[in-house]
């Protein structure tokens, strides 16, 4: 510090002479925070406070409960002498009457950080200035410790939040004040009491008075901007409902009802990366959905009637509520402007037929995809007569466990069972004979069903596929399978196997593949 006050400072404070003789007048001593590390108090330290405090019990350290603080008290006077002497008080031995520190964004937060000096401020000092300093925070309300002050200049700084209105009230002796260029919240300082004696002069730019200009603009903004934002609100829930609802959770939109926006989401732009197939008519595409599902699209560019189309929902309603594991899962459908789309869940393109020209499989995994499609037959015979199916080789798919997926079906005639244990039969020779019977026909479906129809049992027990490799017992399945096929697809009499009857047949034979160590049989 660069001296220590004399009495006279402070209402004649004597002890400050005993201060002063650790740091003379003329002596330009350390930093204030060397000094209140090092400087100790006085032997008679305590006794002159004492005594200043029977002579002038107005003091503020007098009245510091619940008792007095000696070492709280020695830290604020060194403080003073420096602030002081900083504040360019042109004598500070004899007065202390300002703290001047505008201009000074060095030091100026290090005193305001000062809680003990502000407690204890000195009576002298009318003005305090710390303007144009940078300083951040929140207002310094140590400062108004000092109630007998006439002026404060805070402006020019950074503080922010509310400026204590109520704390203001004791400084009754206060004519300048200036908050101006600081960063304070909006607050009722016109309003108040107090601050109706400064203009607004002693606000500018501080923030803390309303804006009427900017209220306006904000009134404006919000009397017009709410009811377009309330707007554009509305259309972006209609949209997100007519266009995309898969944003929506489940129960704010339909199951199986698609629309063009999220096809095209699900496609990237029905790009060609996705085309996995295409025609005429129909382009089929591979698809994502929001949630990570995997489809297949079947998009098909043909005009339809409005009756047409009402036919066409009502057979997709009907479709999208079956479930099988051994049926391909039917998701949706789509009306577009130009197209209608069927969207069902993304099956890998092995069918059947591939399945047994590749891999040769035995007759007790051949018996398995039979039971799963018969199992299958069953369920919409008994929940849903009406839907029709394909059971052709090519088009029954599998699974990556080999389970069978009937992936072609319709909404047809309800009273069409013959013609679906006919199909059945030509499924099951399929899965009997060599390939290549089936393939002199050139896909000829009928041609070939009429050939089969023209053989014996004993003919065909030599078309029996020879990869299978059987034995005794499952050579007696095979033939009995044959002979049941042959069942199936003739029509010289009235008189066919029920589901019922093939179910317990497939069943026996499945059952009946578990037990193993039979003699093996070659064809001849």
């Amino acid at each position: 510090m660069a001296t220590i006050i004399s009495p006279t400072c402070f209402i004649f404070i004597p002890m400050m002479i005993i201060l002063s003789s650790l740091c003379p007048i003329t002596t330009l001593c350390a930093t204030v925070l060397e000094d209140l590390k090092n400087l100790h108090k006085p032997q008679d330290f305590n006794t002159t406070i004492f005594n200043n405090c029977l002579k002038n019990p107005s003091l503020r350290y007098c009245n510091s409960s619940p008792m007095i603080d000696l070492d709280e008290i020695f830290k604020y006077t060194i403080v003073a002498s420096h602030l002081c002497n900083e504040s360019n008080n042109p004598n500070c031995v004899e007065s202390f009457p300002k703290i001047d520190l505008r201009n000074r964004p060095n030091i100026a937060s290090l005193y305001l950080s000062f809680t003990f000096f502000w407690k204890y401020c000195p009576l002298t000092i009318l003005s305090i200035d710390f303007s144009n300093n940078s300083v951040k925070g929140s207002f310094p309300n140590d400062v108004l410790y000092c109630t007998q002050i006439q002026s404060l200049d805070l402006s020019l700084n950074e503080f922010s939040g509310e400026i204590p209105i109520e704390s203001f009230s004791p400084l009754t002796n206060l004519t300048f004040l200036n908050l101006s260029y600081n960063c304070f919240s909006e607050s009722e300082v016109p309003d108040s009491q107090f601050f109706k004696k400064f203009n607004s002069s002693s606000f500018l730019h501080s923030g803390a008075l309303i804006d009427h200009k900017k209220f306006t603009i904000k009134a404006i903004i919000l009397l017009v901007g709410f009811p377009i934002l309330v707007i554009l609100m509305v259309i972006f829930l209609a949209w997100i409902c007519f266009q995309r609802p898969d944003f929506l959770p489940r129960i704010f939109h339909s199951r199986s009802k698609f629309t063009p926006a999220i096809l095209k989401a699900a496609t990237y732009s029905f790009s060609k990366e996705n085309l996995v197939g295409k025609s005429d008519i129909v382009h089929i595409y591979k698809g994502v959905l929001r949630d990570g599902t995997e489809v297949k699209i079947e998009m098909y560019w043909d005009d339809i009637s409005r009756d047409s189309y009402h036919k066409f929902v009502e057979e997709c309603q009907i479709l999208s509520e079956l479930d099988h594991k051994n049926l391909v899962k039917f998701l949706g459908w789509c009306k577009g402007r130009k197209f209608r789309a069927i969207i069902t869940e993304w099956t890998k393109d092995e069918n059947v037929e591939m399945w047994l020209l590749r891999e040769a499989p035995s007759w007790n995994h051949r018996v398995k995809v039979l039971m799963g499609v018969v199992e299958c037959m069953l369920y919409l015979h008994d929940e849903w007569p009406e839907v029709d199916y394909d059971l052709k080789t090519s088009s029954v798919l599998l699974s990556d466990n080999h389970e069978p997926l009937i992936s072609r079906f319709q909404v047809g005639d309800r009273n069409n069972s013959r013609k679906k244990i006919c199909k059945f039969g030509v499924f099951l020779l399929e899965m009997i004979l060599n390939k290549s019977i089936k393939e002199e026909f050139d896909g000829n479906d009928a041609g070939f069903l009429s050939y089969m129809r023209t053989l014996h049992h004993a003919e065909l027990q030599h078309m029996i596929d020879e990869r299978m490799d059987l034995n005794e017992t499952t050579l007696h399945q095979v033939k009995q399978a044959l002979s049941l096929g042959l069942m199936c697809i003739d029509q010289s009499n009235n008189e066919h196997p029920s589901l019922a009857q093939i179910f317990n047949i497939v069943s026996k034979a499945y059952k009946a593949n578990l037990v193993k160590g039979h003699k093996r049989v070659q064809f001849r």
